[in-house]
């Protein structure tokens, strides 16, 4: 009976926590998400006063152009450590996701599931956050400061979302092949071109920097660049199965 049922079953379900897995991390997003919405409410109200000096026409809501670094040294040293605080707390946010899905994961596929599904629910639930506490942003094309590591990354809010949502998928649909027992056949090739269309995204957020930092408005976002990093990603990512 047990071997007619294997051959009826060549997949058989295999009791693995995917499940509490998922649910783990994307209560820790969710949390997570309203912690750093709540962090940049505040840093918003903290850096307004700085802005209106320098930008006293600029609309409100607007968060281009961003201060100069002479503008920042300018504005005295409170606002030169709040800026060296806000980069320490983005290295931060990022050890903070790599180690709960290390807590949480037996293997380094499962890491890295785990690792991007928490990062992507915390993006989203981010953006949900600030929409309901601030009211921003006012639609999903308005501008936004990604991040300031190495140099500004900017971009539509709706770009960093819809890697998100792509991380989310690719992490979950991972977890559920290692629970069934048939995990992800992770090639060299394959490692190389999720790394390669990850750093062509990244491309896409930072080309403007130089523009950004001198204090410019962002010019039309490169979103021939950002297709092909998403493509690139997701057909090394498909061919894994």
């Amino acid at each position: 009976m047990v071997a007619e049922q294997q051959l009826a079953d060549p997949h058989p379900t295999v009791r693995f926590p995917c499940m509490r897995l998922v649910l783990i991390l994307l209560l820790f997003g969710v949390a997570f998400g309203y912690l750093e919405a709540a962090v940049v409410s505040y840093l918003r109200i903290l850096h307004e006063p700085a802005r209106r000096h320098f930008y006293a026409d600029r609309p409100s809501g607007e968060l281009f152009p961003l201060l100069t670094l002479e503008q920042v040294q300018a504005a005295g040293p409170e606002q030169r450590k709040a800026l060296f605080v806000e980069i320490g707390r983005e290295a931060s946010t990022m050890l903070m996701l790599a180690s709960v899905a290390w807590a949480v994961a037996s293997n380094a596929r499962q890491w890295t599931a785990a690792f991007v599904i928490a990062f992507g629910v915390w993006d989203i639930v981010f953006y949900v956050c600030l929409k309901l506490l601030l009211g921003w942003p006012a639609s999903l094309f308005a501008w936004d400061i990604l991040f300031l590591i190495p140099v500004p990354w900017v971009g539509p809010v709706i770009a960093p979302l819809l890697v998100s949502v792509a991380m989310i998928i690719a992490g979950i649909w991972c977890l559920w092949r290692e629970a069934a027992g048939r995990p992800l056949r992770i090639g060299f090739w394959n490692v190389v071109g999720v790394l390669l269309g990850a750093l062509v995204i990244v491309l896409s957020f930072t080309l403007d920097y130089r523009n950004i930092m001198a204090g410019g408005t962002p010019h039309a976002f490169r979103w021939g660049v950002f297709g092909l990093g998403m493509a690139i990603s997701a057909v090394s990512y498909k061919l894994m199965a």
